[in-house]
């Protein structure tokens, strides 16, 4: 248990990413799964920011309505470049054709979070926002990397965390585990600023 973030309701993640659920393992913090049944069709007229922010409010909304005493955490991210948001690619070819579009050039990462505690109708939104530059790849690296199977599940079709990605991301600007996508630092910011009631105080 982390002895920095101890909540004294449960915690539930309102997202089936296994990205997400491996940060959270990552700081020893007690949590259940519960996946929203929230639609996650994206604002397409909404900037990226605002995009992410409104589906993670609606990710939350059902969980936490569903259990008043837990504190519910969503999220969403999402890849945008010169201002358009990269969905998950479709099928391989689109995984490519993507990667070509961001290799050597910069892109942002933006996530938002949603915390939501219905018992004491409260609600805290936040977007995270980080900037990535991908190294100019090759055509045959961008083909095997996709023949790898890593794309076909990620934003951008790229995973900053895949055993690949040294090769390939140049460097970033900001938090690199909002682009994993759950950045930890806003996390833990939004807990002590809007939930520290919920939050148990660390042994001296």
């Amino acid at each position: 248990m982390n002895p920095l973030l101890q909540l004294s309701c449960p915690l539930l993640l309102a997202s089936q990413s296994p990205r997400r659920r491996a940060l959270l393992d990552r700081i020893d913090v007690s949590f259940e799964v519960l996946v929203s049944p929230a639609d996650e069709t994206l604002e397409t007229s909404a900037a990226p920011a605002e995009a992410v922010r409104i589906l993670a409010r609606r990710k939350a909304r059902p969980v936490a309505a569903g259990r008043p005493s837990a504190l519910v955490l969503a999220a969403d991210t999402v890849v945008a470049h010169d201002g358009e948001i990269l969905n998950k690619p479709e099928d391989s070819s689109h995984a490519r054709t993507m990667l070509r579009r961001l290799r050597d050039t910069a892109h942002a990462v933006y996530t938002g979070l949603s915390l939501m505690h219905a018992g004491s109708d409260r609600t805290a939104t936040a977007v995270e926002a980080t900037d990535v530059v991908l190294a100019p790849l090759s055509d045959a690296e961008i083909q095997a990397y996709v023949a790898s199977g890593s794309p076909m599940d990620k934003a951008g079709s790229y995973g900053i965390q895949d055993h690949t990605a040294p090769f390939f991301v140049e460097r970033i600007e900001g938090d690199y585990y909002n682009v994993v996508g759950l950045p930890l630092r806003r996390l833990y910011r939004m807990l002590h600023s809007s939930f520290a009631d919920l939050l148990e105080t660390p042994s001296a």
